[in-house]
Formats: structure tokens, C-alpha cells, sequence
């Protein structure tokens, strides 16, 4: 089903899904996830037109890549070679550059009632990234889940940190300050000014950043959450009785609370909904002590993170 017509005249596609309680729907545009509705609930936060997308977008619901997160100054060396990214965050890189995936229309590879393949192809030097890069996301719907399973491949050696940004909000609408969360993380990475990690892995015990028990997004910090958190384990998200737990292979998650949506710019408030983005760490291809986000020939790198909800 036709979303709608870009200015270079490419069409958008929609794709719906279905299983059970869970209706979901799948733009080619970014490999957006537009909705999720559980039980008749629409969960994430979503936009009404592909113009409101090309304008008004935070990265509701996209796919974002060829590296999620910031990367320092917008450089990297790989194999003694520097590169240079776009600068799109302050003095940094942030999501892949100005011309990301989120911004890529994906072509459909596969897809049932219940699940979508969406493929994308990045050229070499693609936004500044060495190595032609081929990465497909499929969103699968079962068991009260949605399951994203990413994989990569490239020609020459390259980084690569792919990860959903969708905005969830459990009760449809309102604040999320009242979401409980519950989070195994043991430590979480302090940042600079610029939200780049000082490269220390800090315990959360005695912080507001510790969600070993549960707590409400706005009980602490002021609710501004956008850090990345060091996973042991898995994620709880409570509220307006519904329960979603995450589940992923990523060694993190970046927890953004929302805090800096502005209702004018993107038909959506402060704090309407929270982003759970499981990924490697920010600025990994320059800190080596944190996992390597490094991808060579002959490789493929997959991740999975699954979204149940009780």
C-alpha cells in the first residue's frame, strides 16, 4: 500500500502486520515502525504523513544507521586510516549523519502476515563510512512480541551499530513519567557535555541511574534521561497496566526519556513517549575498551531484541 511520494518521485510503501492482539505497521521510508497497537493501544509514537516524516521527524520509529548514536567530532580511525563523518550533532556525529538510514527508502525483501524483511544497500563512502554495506531489519509479530532481527555484510572493512528508535508510550497518549522501569544493568556510561562517554563503565548503585528495582522515569534526574546503560540482563516497562519487557543481544541500551521533544516541531511534547535503543556502546570505533563495532569481509553481524508485552 502506497504511504506516500517522495520529492525525487520514489514511492513509500506501507505494510501491515498482524498476530493475535498485535497490530503493527511498517513504512519503507527509514524502515519505520509507524504503530504498534496492543489490544486496540497504539504503543509508539507515530506521524500521519510521509511530509510529516520528511519535516517534523525525531527518528519516530526509524531504523538508524550505519552507526546509531555518536560518534566524537565525527572521526574515526580504522586500520590506520581516518575518516570523516557529517557533523549533525553539535560537534559530533550522531545516527549515521544528515543522510542516514532513517532517511533511506528500504526495499522490501520478504514479508508475511506477520512479518516484513525491509534490505538496504549503503555505496562505499556512504556519509563518510568505508565499505559498501548491505543490512536487512525484519520485523516479525508472535507471542505478544515484535521481534527486530538486524543483519550486515560488507565488501571492505567498516563499523556498523544499527538500532530502532521508536518512541514507546504504554498507556497511548500522556506523559511517560509515570512508566515504571526496571533495568539488569549494573553500570551505565558516564558522558561529557557533549553526550559523548568519558569511556568509564560506572555503577548505577547509588544513582539516579540505577533501575535494579523499579522506578518511575520522572522520580529522579527530572526525568531527562539519555544515557547508555551496560545490560545484564533484561528491561521491564510498566504502566497504564501493560508490561513490556525487552530482551535483546546488543551488550546496551541508550535510554532516551524523551525530554527534548519540542510539541511545535514534532506534533509531539516533552516527555511523550521513551526510546529503548539496544546497540553497542556510543563512540565505540573510538574507545577500544568498549566492544568492537568494527564489521570486515566475510562476516555477517546479526542482533535480535524482542519486544513482549503482558
Amino acid at each position: 500500500m502506497v504511504f506516500g511520494t517522495l520529492p525525487s518521485g520514489e514511492q513509500v510503501e506501507r505494510v501491515e502486520l498482524s498476530s493475535g492482539r498485535l497490530r503493527a505497521e511498517v513504512l519503507t521510508y527509514g524502515a519505520i515502525l509507524r504503530s504498534l497497537e496492543v489490544s486496540g493501544v497504539n504503543v509508539v509514537l507515530g506521524l500521519d504523513t510521509l511530509d510529516d516524516y520528511l519535516t517534523r521527524s525525531r527518528y519516530f520509529g526509524a531504523v538508524v544507521g550505519r552507526y546509531g548514536n555518536r560518534i566524537a567530532n565525527g572521526r574515526f580511525t580504522l586500520d590506520g586510516v581516518e575518516h570523516h563523518l557529517p557533523i549533525n550533532n553539535g560537534a559530533h556525529s550522531l545516527h549515521g549523519g544528515t543522510d542516514g538510514f532513517d532517511r533511506r527508502v528500504w526495499t522490501i525483501a520478504g514479508r508475511t502476515d506477520a512479518s516484513v524483511m525491509l534490505a538496504l544497500t549503503s555505496p562505499d563512502g556512504d556519509q563518510g563510512y568505508p565499505g559498501a554495506l548491505t543490512a536487512t531489519v525484519t520485523y516479525t509479530l508472535a507471542d505478544d512480541a515484535i521481534r527486530l532481527d538486524y543483519s550486515t555484510k560488507t565488501d571492505a572493512p567498516t563499523v556498523v551499530n544499527l538500532t530502532n528508535h521508536s518512541y514507546f508510550n504504554l498507556k497511548g497518549s500522556g506523559d511517560v513519567l509515570d512508566h515504571v522501569i526496571q533495568m539488569e544493568a549494573e553500570h551505565y556510561l558516564p558522558v561529557d557535555e557533549g553526550k559523548i562517554p568519558t569511556g568509564e563503565l560506572a555503577p548505577v548503585k547509588g544513582t539516579p541511574f540505577d533501575f535494579t528495582e523499579p522506578h518511575a522515569v520522572g522520580e529522579r534526574y527530572d526525568g531527562a534521561y539519555d544515557h547508555c546503560f551496560v545490560l545484564d540482563g533484561d528491561i521491564r516497562v510498566t504502566a497504564g497496566g501493560l508490561t513490556m519487557e525487552v530482551t535483546t543481544t546488543e551488550p546496551g541500551v541508550q535510554f532516551y526519556s524523551g525530554s527534548m521533544l519540542d510539541g511545535e516541531a514534532t506534533s509531539y511534547g516533552p516527555f511523550a513517549g521513551l526510546c529503548l535503543e539496544t546497540q553497542h556502546f556510543p563512540d565505540a570505533p573510538n574507545q577500544p575498551q568498549f566492544p568492537s563495532t568494527v564489521l570486515r569481509p566475510g562476516e555477517i553481524r546479526t542482533s535480535s531484541t524482542t519486544y513482549r508485552f503482558t
